[in-house]
Formats: structure tokens, C-alpha cells, sequence
């Protein structure tokens, strides 16, 4: 797999990390506190590590890919997301709700949820649910979370089933701190530019295509 091709697959994939986590929130209340924490990633076909920031509407997700920064801050209060490039001091901005339907509209999913337990994740105390969303389509969504009484969620195994496709994601908090966090780190820095043509929004098939 030629590099660029896995630098366009490894953002795709934490695209999708972010709007899930996004579109889960919504099913339970976004958490209550302000944290940070080492995040763990993986799926059949990467594994990755980033640095979690989250504040009420607002994350920052810090990582390395192939070599290089990349930051990705969710704005769930207005709806973007923004993806900084510090080394070449550029930004892309992309609406959470391109496309067809908003992910985040909650209504056109049916939603059965079961909590399983009490159980200890990291030395954190958590709640065990599982839950499976389907929507109108019959696209499923579906796993185990594990939440703390806060609503953070430390743990989660999860598949999707869209279109005939499986896809598994996992994820993981680990070193979780539960702290004041600071604004800035939810804004694009002074000095960043945007790269052009991406003031609308993305194409998840353009982006496939471009890293080929």
C-alpha cells in the first residue's frame, strides 16, 4: 500500500472514530466532566494511539500518521470539524452533517439498550451496556460501551453492518484525567490557512480516490 494511500485511509478512519464517538454521545448525555486521556484506536486494519481532550461540545484528538502531527478538533456546538496540519500551518474544515442525513439526528435510529453490569476498565469504575441502532435503511450499529457515572465513555467494541460491510472499531481510554481543560485547545491557532476548496465540506469517495 503506497503511503499516501494509508495516510488517507488512517484520517478516514479517524474521521470515523470522531463521528461515532459524536453520534453515541447522543444516545446517552455528552459527559458532564472535562477530561484528558490516552486514547487507543484499532480496527482489522490499523491500530492507532492520540491524546483526548474533551471539554462540554467540544474534543481534540492529537496523533502521529506516518511521521507526522495531525490534530483533529470536533466542534459538536457548531457542528464542524476542524483537521490541523502544524507543519505546514493548514487546516481543513468539514460539516459533521455532509451528506444525505445528519448521523447526529438520533430520531431516524431504533435504538435497544441493556445494561449488562458494573465493571472495573483501567482502574476507572464503569457501567457495561450494550447497544444496537438501526437505522431506516437497516444499517446496524451495535456493541458494548463502558461509562462512568460522569458519561465518559473508556471503553467501547462496536460493529457496523452497512450495505452489506462489516466493520469492527474498538476503542479505549487509558490514563483518564478529569480536569478543567484549556479553550485554545478547541480553536484553530492564529496563522493557519485553509486549504482550498474544502470550505463545503468532504467526499469520503474523492478522499478514497485521492489516495491512490
Amino acid at each position: 500500500m503506497k503511503q499516501s494511500k494509508r495516510i488517507f485511509i488512517t484520517l478516514i478512519i479517524t474521521i470515523l472514530f470522531g463521528m461515532t464517538a459524536w453520534a453515541i454521545e447522543k444516545t446517552y448525555q455528552e459527559p458532564r466532566v472535562e477530561y484528558s486521556a490516552d486514547q487507543y484506536m484499532e480496527t482489522e486494519d490499523v491500530t492507532m494511539k492520540a491524546k483526548v481532550f474533551h471539554a462540554q461540545g467540544k474534543e481534540r484528538r492529537e496523533q502521529d500518521m506516518e511521521g507526522m502531527k495531525q490534530i483533529m478538533i470536533t466542534r459538536s456546538d457548531k457542528k464542524l470539524v476542524w483537521m490541523l496540519m502544524p507543519e505546514q500551518k493548514m487546516y481543513m474544515e468539514m460539516k459533521m452533517n455532509q451528506g444525505t442525513e445528519d448521523p447526529s439526528d438520533i430520531r431516524d435510529y431504533k435504538i435497544e439498550q441493556e445494561v449488562m453490569g458494573e465493571e472495573v476498565v483501567n482502574g476507572v469504575n464503569t457501567t457495561k451496556s450494550k447497544v444496537i441502532m438501526t437505522d431506516r435503511k437497516g444499517n446496524k450499529f451495535g456493541g458494548f460501551m463502558w461509562n462512568t457515572k460522569d458519561g465518559i465513555m473508556v471503553k467501547m467494541d462496536t460493529v457496523s453492518k452497512a450495505e452489506g460491510k462489516k466493520m469492527r472499531m474498538k476503542t479505549e481510554l487509558k490514563n483518564l484525567k478529569i480536569e478543567k481543560q484549556d479553550p485554545k485547545l478547541f480553536e484553530v491557532p492564529s496563522g493557519y490557512s485553509k486549504m482550498p476548496g474544502m470550505g463545503g465540506g468532504f467526499n469520503m469517495e474523492e478522499m478514497m480516490k485521492g489516495g491512490e
